[in-house]
C-alpha cells in the first residue's frame, strides 16, 4: 500500500516550491504581474494555463523555483493530478487557499499497483503541504479507500478468491474493532441457498461464503452496505467467450467498494450501526454447477428460475440483501459490477444508480457534484418486471428479449429489498480501460466517494 501519509503533510513553514494555479481566463492578468523572464519562459513553453499544463519559473537561487499550472474554473481533484506526474521529487505548497480537493488527486497520482513487478519503477516522492489538518485526515482516508478498491480489483483471481476477500475484510474489521463473521458450508446451504448454489462448482479452497462485519453503537441508526463479491466469473454453464473473461477478476469490484466504504465510515467514526455484507463466490464450471432451467430457493422464500447462469451476481446479492433487511436498517446501499447493459448505456466512467427513494437519489446527486464522483440515475421501471416472469417459479433471473438489462437486473434486486426501506444500487464498472490523470488503467473506485459524502452528510455529528 502506498504510504500516503508521507506524501501529504502538515505545513509548518518548511522550505517548499510554490505551486501557482492559473486559469485560462486569468492567464493574461497573471502574466502582467510576472517578470519579463517569466513571461518569456511561459511563451517558450507555450503555457496556456489549460488543465495539466505547467511552466517552471526560476527564482533568485538555483533551487528557488516555482511552478505555474493550469486549472479549470472550478478546480477538482484531477487538475493537480495531471501536474503531479510531471514534477520532480520534492516538497511543494499551493499558493492561495491550499490544496482543497486537489490533495486527493495529488495522492492518487502517486499510487502504484506493483505487487507483481520484479523491478518496480522507482516513484519520486512528491510531498504536498497543507494547513487544513482536518481536511488532511479525511483526504488520507479517502486515498486509502480508493487505493484499497484499486488493489483488490487489480489482484488476479488466483490471489483474490473468496477466502482472500474474507481475509481482506477481516483485516479492516480488526483495525476498527468490528465484529467479523463468515458463513459457509452447511450453514450457507441452509440459510443462503442462492449464494451456495452459485459458488458450489468452485474448488474446495474457493468455496462460497457470506462475509459480514458489524460496527458501532447498536443504539445508532443501522446502515447496511452490500457488495457483490464474485471473485471470478466464467459465466458458469452459460460460458463466457474468452474475450469476455479477461476482466472477470474485477467482478468482485462491488465488494471492494463496499469494504472501502465501510472502512471510511469506521475511520470517520460516523454515529451509525454499520452492517457490511459481502457474498463471496467463484462462478465456476463443474459437474455440480447450477444449470439453466434450475429453480433455486432463496433466503427470502422466493423461488428463482435460472434463465442464465451468467446472471449470477443478482442471485448472491438477493440473499445478502434479504439478510441485510432483516435487521431493519434505515438505509441500504449496494455496489455491484452487475450488467454490461449499464456500460453500453453509460460507458465506463458513470455508474448507473437505481434508487427507490427520490430524496435519497437527490442527495446522492448533490453529493456526486460536490466531490466530483459522478453517476447517472436510471429508472426502476416497474412495467419491465414482466420481463422477469417465470412459468414455473416466482421470478426468472434473466429478462427476456435482451432489452433494458440494467433495469431488469435492478428490478430483480428490488424484490429482495423490504418495502419502504430507502435503497440505492450502484451498477458500477470498477475499472478504467484507459488512463486519466490520477486514475491509471485498471481497477478504480466509481461511486465510492459520492456514497461516503452522502453518509457523512446524513449521519455526521459535526
Amino acid at each position: 500500500m502506498t504510504d500516503f501519509a508521507a506524501l501529504l503533510q502538515a505545513d509548518r513553514g518548511q522550505t517548499a516550491h510554490a505551486l501557482v494555479p492559473v486559469t485560462v481566463d486569468g492567464l493574461d492578468s497573471w502574466l502582467l504581474r510576472q517578470s519579463p523572464a517569466a513571461r518569456a519562459l511561459c511563451a517558450a513553453a507555450q503555457f496556456r494555463a489549460k488543465p495539466g499544463e505547467i511552466a517552471i519559473l526560476p527564482g533568485r537561487q538555483d533551487d528557488d523555483w516555482s511552478v505555474a499550472y493550469g486549472v479549470a474554473k472550478t478546480p477538482g481533484p484531477w487538475d493537480i493530478a495531471a501536474v503531479t506526474a510531471k514534477l520532480p521529487a520534492g516538497t511543494y505548497r499551493i499558493d492561495g487557499d491550499g490544496p482543497g480537493a486537489g490533495a486527493l488527486g495529488w495522492l492518487l497520482a502517486q499510487h502504484r499497483f506493483d505487487r507483481y513487478l520484479s523491478k518496480p519503477d522507482p516513484t519520486p516522492a512528491r510531498i504536498l503541504l497543507t494547513r487544513d489538518l482536518k481536511g488532511m485526515a479525511e483526504t488520507l482516508a479517502l486515498a486509502e479507500a480508493v487505493a484499497l478498491v484499486r488493489d483488490l480489483v487489480d489482484s488476479p483471481a488466483q490471489d483474490m478468491g473468496p477466502s482472500e476477500l474474507a481475509d481482506a475484510a477481516e483485516r479492516v474489521a480488526r483495525r476498527y474493532g468490528a465484529e467479523f463473521r463468515v458463513t459457509q458450508g452447511d450453514a450457507l446451504e441452509r440459510d443462503y441457498p442462492m449464494i451456495a448454489a452459485v459458488g458450489r462448482a468452485a474448488s474446495r479452497d474457493r468455496a462460497p461464503r457470506l462475509i459480514e462485519c458489524e460496527w458501532g453503537n447498536a443504539a445508532h441508526p443501522r446502515v447496511a452496505i452490500v457488495g457483490k463479491g464474485v471473485c471470478f466469473d466464467s459465466g458458469g454453464l452459460d460460458l463466457k467467450p474468452s474475450s469476455a473473461m479477461l476482466l472477470m477478476k474485477k467482478d468482485m469490484g462491488g465488494a471492494a467498494h463496499a469494504l472501502a466504504l465501510a472502512q471510511l465510515v469506521m475511520e470517520a467514526k460516523l454515529p451509525v450501526r454499520l452492517h457490511l455484507l459481502i457474498p463471496a463466490v467463484e462462478n465456476a464450471v463443474a459437474g455440480n454447477a447450477f444449470r439453466p432451467g434450475d429453480v433455486l430457493r432463496s433466503r427470502k422464500g422466493l423461488s428463482v428460475e435460472i434463465g442464465n447462469t451468467d446472471a449470477e451476481g443478482r442471485l448472491v446479492l438477493g440473499d445478502a440483501l434479504t439478510r441485510a433487511g432483516e435487521d431493519k436498517p434505515v438505509l441500504m446501499v449496494d455496489f455491484a459490477t452487475l450488467t454490461g447493459a449499464a456500460r453500453v448505456a453509460l460507458g465506463p466512467d458513470l455508474p448507473a444508480l437505481f434508487c427507490n427513494d427520490d430524496p435519497l437519489a437527490a442527495d446522492l446527486a448533490a453529493a456526486a457534484v460536490a466531490v466530483a464522483d459522478p453517476h447517472w440515475r436510471l429508472p426502476l421501471w416497474s412495467d419491465y418486471a414482466d420481463m422477469l416472469k417465470s412459468g414455473v417459479a416466482d421470478i426468472n433471473n434473466a429478462g427476456e428479449g435482451g432489452m433494458a438489462g440494467a433495469v431488469t437486473a435492478a428490478l430483480f434486486l428490488q424484490r429482495f429489498v423490504p418495502d419502504g426501506l430507502p435503497w440505492a444500487h450502484f451498477d458500477t464498472f470498477a475499472w478504467r480501460p484507459a488512463p486519466k490523470p490520477g486514475r491509471p488503467k485498471g481497477g478504480d473506485a466509481l461511486g465510492l466517494r459520492c456514497a461516503f459524502a452522502l453518509l457523512k452528510a446524513r449521519f455526521s455529528e459535526d
